[in-house]
C-alpha cells in the first residue's frame, strides 16, 4: 500500500505544477499580469492621488466670495491644511461669486467658521480652506451657505503692484546705485549682501507672525497721519503763537529775575504775620465755613430778596424818577414790631458786649415779619425758623479771639499813654 504524502509534498506539487501550466501559457500570464498591474495602478492613482472614493459620502456647501481670487473648479478644499475635499465649480452671480465645494461627510465643520482662499505659492494653485473659529456645533450640512462676510480672498496681483507703485515712487536710484556701489568694493561686501537679506527674511517672518498686529498698526497709524495732515495748518499757528510765547517769555526774562530777587522779602513778612496769625485765623477761617454753611442754606431766600424779573437797579431809579418828578409811595400806617423779650444795655454803655445768639420773635402771626428769617425760603426738613429744643435765650455768641496783635480794650478804653503790643 503507497503511503499518504504529506500536505508540504501537496502544497510543493501543487505550485510545481502552476508553474509548469504557466510556463505552457506565458503569453496569456503576461498578459493578466500586466492587467492587474494596470488596474492597481488606477486604484492608487483614483484614491490616493485623485481622492476619488465611491464609498465615500459627501455634502456639498456654498461660499459666497467677493471675486474668485484665481479659484478653479477641482482645487482642493482644506480643513487648516487638511485636505478634505474638492472644488466642484466656480459660479458667477449678480453679487459676486459663489464657489460650491464638496466636503467629505465625516469631517465636520463649525457653521461659525471663516473660509479664505489661498495659495501654494505666488504661481497660483489656489485652494479653498476653512478656518474655524472654535471646535464647537452646531456643524455644516448639506446645502449650506456661507455669507460673503465670513470669506476672503488673496489680493490680486495688480493691486499689489499698484499699491507697490507708491512705496517704489519713494525708493531713490541712485541711492540703491550707491548702496550696491559699496556693498561690490571690500571683500567682505557677500557677507554683508547675505546679513542684510537674512536679516530682511527675519523681519518678514516676525512681521508674518504677527500679521493681525501690523495690519491693525499700519491702519491705526494711517489714520493718525491723515488727521495730523488736516491739522497741519492748526499745528503750524499753534508753533507761531508758541514761537511768540517763548519770544515774549524771553524778553521777559530779566523782569523775572528781578522778581525772584526782590520777592523774597515781601514774601517772609507775608510768612510772619500768618505765623503770628495762625491761631487767630483757623478761628477766622472756621467762622468763614459757618457763614458759608448758613449762606448755601439761606440761597433760596436770597433769590426771593433778589429777584430777576424787577430788572438791574437802573431800572427802579429810572420808574422813580419820570416826569419831571420823583414817585414814591408811603404808607403812614406804623408797622408792627416783633420784641425779642431779651435784656436791653444802654447803647452808650461801652462794654462792648457780644451780641445775643437766639433772637426769634415769638408772634407767630404771618403778617409779622414777613420778610425776616422766620418767612425765608428753606429746603425741606429745615427747622431753624425757631430757637433749638432747650436753648438758654441769654447765651451770647463766642467772644473775639486775642491774639499776639489784639488791641487790649478794657471797660472805659485802654489806659493812657497806650502802649501798643509787641
Amino acid at each position: 500500500m503507497t503511503p499518504r504524502p504529506s500536505p508540504a509534498e501537496l502544497i510543493a506539487r501543487l505550485i510545481v505544477n502552476s508553474v509548469r501550466r504557466a510556463a505552457a501559457r506565458r503569453t496569456l500570464v503576461a498578459f493578466v499580469g500586466l492587467l492587474l498591474v494596470v488596474v492597481v495602478a488606477a486604484g492608487y492613482v483614483a484614491l490616493a492621488a485623485l481622492r476619488v472614493n465611491p464609498a465615500r459620502s459627501q455634502i456639498t456647501v456654498q461660499v459666497a466670495l467677493p471675486e474668485s481670487g484665481g479659484l478653479l473648479a477641482n482645487q482642493d478644499v482644506t480643513l487648516r491644511g487638511v485636505p478634505i475635499g474638492r472644488v466642484e465649480s466656480v459660479n458667477i452671480t449678480g453679487e459676486g461669486v459663489t464657489a460650491v465645494a464638496a466636503i467629505n461627510g465625516d469631517v465636520h465643520i463649525p457653521k461659525d467658521t471663516a473660509v479664505r482662499v489661498s495659495a501654494l505659492s505666488p504661481a497660483g494653485e489656489q485652494y479653498l480652506d476653512f478656518r474655524p473659529l472654535s471646535d464647537h456645533g452646531p456643524y455644516l450640512t448639506d446645502g449650506s451657505t456661507l455669507s460673503e462676510t465670513k470669506s476672503a480672498v488673496p489680493v490680486p496681483f495688480a493691486q499689489l503692484l499698484d499699491d507697490a507703485e507708491g512705496a517704489l515712487s519713494q525708493v531713490d536710484p541712485e541711492k540703491v546705485t550707491a548702496i550696491m556701489r559699496e556693498l561690490r568694493v571690500g571683500p567682505e561686501a557677500p557677507k554683508k549682501l547675505a546679513a542684510l537679506l537674512d536679516g530682511g527674511t527675519f523681519l518678514i517672518s516676525t512681521l508674518d507672525s504677527v500679521l493681525p498686529e501690523t495690519v491693525s498698526l499700519i491702519r491705526n497709524s494711517r489714520t493718525v497721519f491723515t488727521t495730523l495732515s488736516d491739522v497741519q495748518s492748526g499745528l503750524t499757528i499753534t508753533a507761531q503763537n508758541l514761537q511768540n510765547v517763548f519770544g515774549g517769555i524771553n524778553r521777559m526774562d530779566g523782569g523775572f529775575r528781578h522778581l525772584v530777587d526782590t520777592g523774597r522779602v515781601p514774601l517772609h513778612q507775608l510768612d510772619g504775620v500768618i505765623a503770628d496769625n495762625s491761631d487767630t485765623m483757623v478761628q477766622l477761617l472756621g467762622n468763614l465755613a459757618t457763614i458759608a454753611q448758613l449762606s448755601y442754606l439761606r440761597v433760596p431766600a436770597l433769590k426771593a430778596l433778589f429777584p430777576d424779573t424787577r430788572g438791574s437797579m437802573l431800572d427802579g431809579v429810572a420808574g422813580v424818577m419820570r416826569g419831571g418828578g420823583i414817585w414814591a409811595l408811603v404808607d403812614p400806617y406804623p408797622r408792627y414790631s416783633c420784641d425779642y423779650n431779651l435784656p436791653k444795655h444802654p447803647p452808650s454803655q461801652a462794654d462792648y458786649r457780644e451780641p445775643y445768639r437766639f433772637t426769634y420773635c415769638d408772634n407767630p402771626d404771618p403778617s409779622v415779619l414777613i420778610r425776616g428769617a422766620r418767612n425765608a425760603p428753606r429746603p425741606p426738613g429745615d427747622d431753624t425758623a425757631g430757637p433749638p429744643p432747650n436753648h438758654d435765650p441769654l447765651a451770647t455768641t463766642d467772644p473775639t479771639p486775642v491774639g499776639p496783635n489784639t488791641i487790649p480794650l478794657p471797660y472805659g478804653g485802654p489806659p493812657m499813654p497806650f502802649e501798643p503790643p509787641n
